[in-house]
């Protein structure tokens, strides 16, 4: 497989400085070398630039740093849309969750794409329902239309970039009140840690891919890593415990690398100030691994 690592230390969408270094981290933690012991082809473009939250104006409350965000996010766009069109799986390092706005943006152009959005929360806020105004817990709302139209289309013609009857959440256990009526009507499937508890991780990741692959060209994964549990990964931007194992992780990853229909993937919200041993950055490594293992088809075709 060629894969193309894009870096966006991004921290704008949370408000916080330690997602900036997530990028840096995972590279430390040999991502490259793991994946070319694996036989893969990897090319590192490395990392757009991005502001840094240190100083930088936060603007509208209820969107905060909205115009850096959209920018990088622009950017992004057009990094993964060429990465998938030269037929390579471009891996998002972030950076906070709003890099999702871009990144799958970008896999979509010119295909329908279904989407596996692995996260403790919900990330379906509109800045009308949002409680903090950050942007990271907006991106999936976007993506399916709702919210600002400066979110919404960016610099780009469609209304929406991907279909929410192909998009399944999982692993969710904090859904803010607002996002709860959005998601109801929504069309996304949401699959709970509670729903987890219930079936099985095996039977939740399989739910999550025939959603994600109906009538798609391919699935696209953006794994939040707050959606594994703080004792497995300390490392993150917004931790909520009873979350996914390792283990459980793994699993999800190495069954959507089953499918061979796996076009992308985004790694974000790793926090490296919060987890000094650097266990969550050797983690991704793994999952990384994990998702990459059978080699997708060209473009994503089933």
């Amino acid at each position: 497989m060629q894969i193309e690592l894009v870096g966006v230390p991004l921290g704008l969408g949370a408000c916080a400085a330690g997602p900036e270094r997530g990028p840096e981290a995972i590279r430390a933690a040999g991502l490259a070398a793991a994946l070319g012991a694996r036989a893969h082809a990897v090319t590192d473009r490395g990392d757009l630039t991005a502001p840094s939250v240190a100083g930088a104006p936060v603007g509208d409350p209820g969107l905060r740093h909205l115009a850096p965000i959209v920018d990088v996010a622009s950017r992004l766009s057009a990094a993964t849309a060429a990465a998938v069109a030269r037929g390579s799986f471009p891996l998002v390092l972030g950076g906070d969750h709003s890099v999702a706005l871009g990144s799958i943006r970008g896999a979509a152009r010119g295909r329908r794409l279904g989407v596996v959005w692995v996260d403790a929360h919900a990330d379906f806020n509109t800045p009308e329902t949002s409680p903090s105004g950050n942007i990271h817990g907006m991106p999936l709302a976007a993506l399916i239309g709702l919210g600002d139209p400066r979110l919404v289309r960016m610099s780009d013609t469609r209304v929406r970039a991907i279909d929410p009857r192909c998009v399944a959440l999982l692993g969710v256990r904090s859904i803010d009140p607002g996002e709860r009526e959005l998601l109801s009507r929504g069309g996304v499937t949401v699959i709970s840690m509670r729903d987890i508890a219930r079936v099985g991780i095996a039977a939740a990741a399989a739910q999550a891919i025939a959603v994600a692959s109906r009538g798609t060209d391919g699935i696209y994964l953006s794994m939040d890593l707050d959606a594994l549990d703080p004792a497995w990964a300390p490392g993150v931007t917004t931790p909520v415990p009873d979350g996914l194992s390792a283990a459980e992780a793994q699993v999800v990853c190495a069954l959507l690398a089953a499918t061979r229909r796996l076009v992308g993937m985004d790694v974000v919200e790793l926090d490296p100030t919060a987890d000094g041993s650097g266990r969550t950055a050797r983690l991704v490594v793994d999952l990384v691994c994990a998702a990459t293992s059978i080699a997708a088809k060209s473009g994503g075709e089933p």
